[in-house]
């Protein structure tokens, strides 16, 4: 006897494993591995192979909210609150205002460019004002950059979604009932104030029930903090504020200020964002008509020249120009606006919506997507080495990391040695830690019991233990460097 989910659980997984191990083949080719998802939904849809039928844009974005909230959520959580403070008025000025400056430009270069209807040229250029965080954050992985450009890059591209898609809706409410400026007024602030509110409120609630220590099983925190997001875009929808705001902030706030299960509730979080990720990029390609992307080549382009080479070079000068940026940090974000999967679930918007355009919409952002990851995914890290950005380490970089150990004042303090550090090749005896006591060594596949004598090497993972404080790892990550 067979279930009806037997064929489908077999697929699903077959395509999950198949599209990571292709995933991790592409990072060493410095493709973007999310491109190959698309391409292996375009594969195995109705244009392709035809094993997957998804003929209901309803469903892609039901599937693609869950997923933009999951994603949204685990950028709030990993979001570091010195990273947050460092790059709190580059990247919101980038993620708000430079967000509406693109739109805006590559509305009226497309109304210019194509036959279009002014507000289908719009809603193109609010569909892909945003930049895409899963990009951008394995784009961080394989390029460092200096502690400062790379804040930046991953507070605006975890910040400028809600903007983004705010800006969608407002302008096919535009289309549907044509309401007017103090309609737009009052629908902005809504959007924003309330979404900020309520994540707040949303975010303070769940940390006073995640510090709670007897709650269950260590497994439990995570899912409960799982249900506060829940809660917290269900709390902003209610009150027709942005859920997807909402969810941010309530990710940043449990993020900064739950440091018991800190370790758990981020690594299962992480997990099902990356999951989310594959499983939204595989279902969009399965949307996708191959044959109908001829049609939108050329028009396709125009519109990714205006957004590369016009629009997001505008929105970072007018934001960026006037705070201290080199011209190469200012040239180097300019050329990192990747595109992926938001503006692709946005596309479906006015689809679902009955937009007489929405068809077109869809397959111009999807070119979009594309051509942004292909061409910007794979060129960053030269572009970083030809700016002289690639590979630099400056010394505000935190080499420690706490991981919690339940309800005492105490926690354990992670240090990962590399040669670059003050302790490495030094005996105990010599960096004994003021602020705290080195419990025990990883050196490979052993553990060491520390001894005075005991040498730190290259690749050792030492724990400290330190009283609970708030700059416990700054404290750590000061001895270590040995400043």
């Amino acid at each position: 006897m067979q279930l009806p989910a037997d064929w489908w659980i077999l697929l699903v997984a077959v395509l999950l494993v198949g599209g990571v191990l292709a995933a991790g083949f592409a990072n060493r080719l410095r493709l973007p591995g999310l491109l190959l998802f698309l391409v292996l939904g375009m594969v195995i849809g109705d244009d392709g192979l035809a094993l997957v039928s998804l003929s209901d844009p309803r469903v892609a974005q039901i599937g693609g909210t869950i997923a933009l909230l999951l994603i949204l959520y685990e950028g709030g959580l990993t979001t570091k609150p010195g990273d947050l403070r460092q790059a709190a008025l580059p990247g919101s000025l980038l993620a708000t205002v430079g967000v509406l400056i693109t739109a805006g430009v590559v509305g009226g270069g497309a109304y210019l460019l194509l036959d279009v209807e002014p507000l289908t040229a719009f809603l193109i250029g609010a569909v892909v004002a945003s930049t895409d965080a899963a990009a951008v954050f394995a784009m961080l992985r394989r390029a460092p950059l200096p502690r400062k450009l790379a804040s930046l890059l991953e507070v605006e591209s975890g910040a400028n979604d809600p903007i983004a898609i705010m800006l969608t809706i407002g302008l096919i409410e535009t289309w549907r009932a044509d309401p007017g400026i103090g309609d737009w007024v009052t629908f902005a602030l809504l959007q924003l104030g309330g979404g900020l509110g309520v994540g707040a409120l949303a975010g303070l609630a769940g940390t006073w029930m995640l510090m709670r220590p007897n709650l269950g099983p260590e497994g439990a925190y995570p899912v409960l903090a799982l249900g506060v997001a829940g809660l917290s875009y269900g709390a902003a929808a209610a009150v027709g504020a942005s859920g997807f705001l909402a969810v941010y902030v309530t990710g940043l706030v449990v993020g900064a200020r739950v440091p018991l299960h800190r370790r758990g509730i981020r690594t299962f979080h992480q997990g099902l964002s990356s999951t989310a990720e594959v499983g939204l990029f595989l279902m969009l390609g399965v949307l996708v008509f191959p044959s109908q992307l001829p049609s939108v080549v050329v028009p396709g382009l125009a519109v990714v020249f205006v957004l590369v080479f016009v629009a997001r070079p505008i929105a970072v000068l007018l934001t960026l120009g006037w705070l201290r940026y080199r011209w190469q940090e200012l040239l180097f974000t300019s050329w990192v606006g990747l595109r992926g999967a938001v503006p692709i679930v946005l596309a479906t918007f006015p689809f679902v919506a009955g937009h007489p355009d929405g068809q077109f919409i869809f397959n111009m952002v999807f070119f979009v997507v594309l051509v942004s990851a292909a061409v910007q995914g794979v060129s960053i890290s030269t572009v970083a080495g030809w700016l002289g950005l690639r590979g630099e380490s400056p010394t505000t970089t935190s080499v420690a990391e706490d991981v919690p150990i339940g309800d005492i004042n105490t926690e354990l303090i992670e240090v990962r040695v590399t040669p670059d550090l003050h302790i490495a090749g030094k005996q105990l005896k010599d960096i004994t830690p003021p602020h705290g006591l080195i419990t025990a060594i990883m050196r490979g596949k052993r553990t060491l019991i520390p001894t005075p004598r005991t040498r730190l090497r290259d690749g050792d993972l030492v724990i400290v233990a330190i009283p609970r404080q708030p700059d416990a790892s700054k404290l750590v990550t000061t001895w270590a460097r040995g400043e």
